[in-house]
């Protein structure tokens, strides 16, 4: 099955090895992303709600680039944290950026994520 690399300026990119999307069949499979803004290229300020909602600003970007209707069409979400107690927070952020029902989604906590922020995530989408 041929697949399609998803580049776009609306969501971080950097040097290292990895797509920021890659599309196979009617999947997207979106890369982990933190709170960085896309435009400075720097972690967002705040606390982790408003990490939460740069990275899920992030995701959809990515799937908005390749032709879906943002976290409309997302179907799978791996939710990192680097503190459980975050856990609340996390969801109050992330309930209110999906309408509707809202994806299946797996939540870990994790000793440490790149540039030391408290949340991260992962996507599936479908955009059949």
């Amino acid at each position: 099955m041929p697949t399609e690399r998803i580049v776009t300026d609306d969501a971080p990119r950097n040097d290292n090895p990895y797509s920021q999307g890659v599309v196979a069949g009617d999947t997207l499979y979106v890369s982990g992303y933190g709170p960085v803004d896309p435009e400075t290229g720097e972690d967002v300020d705040g606390d982790v709600q408003a990490q939460t909602e740069r990275v899920l600003e992030n995701v959809a970007a990515v799937v908005d680039e390749a032709g879906g209707d943002g976290l409309d069409d997302v179907v799978k979400v791996t939710v990192y944290l680097t503190d459980l107690d975050d856990y609340d927070r996390v969801n109050e952020s992330y309930g209110a950026k999906f309408s509707g029902d809202p994806p299946a989604r797996v939540c870990v906590e994790v000793s440490r994520l790149p540039g030391d922020v408290r949340v991260e995530m992962d996507a599936v989408a479908y955009l059949g």
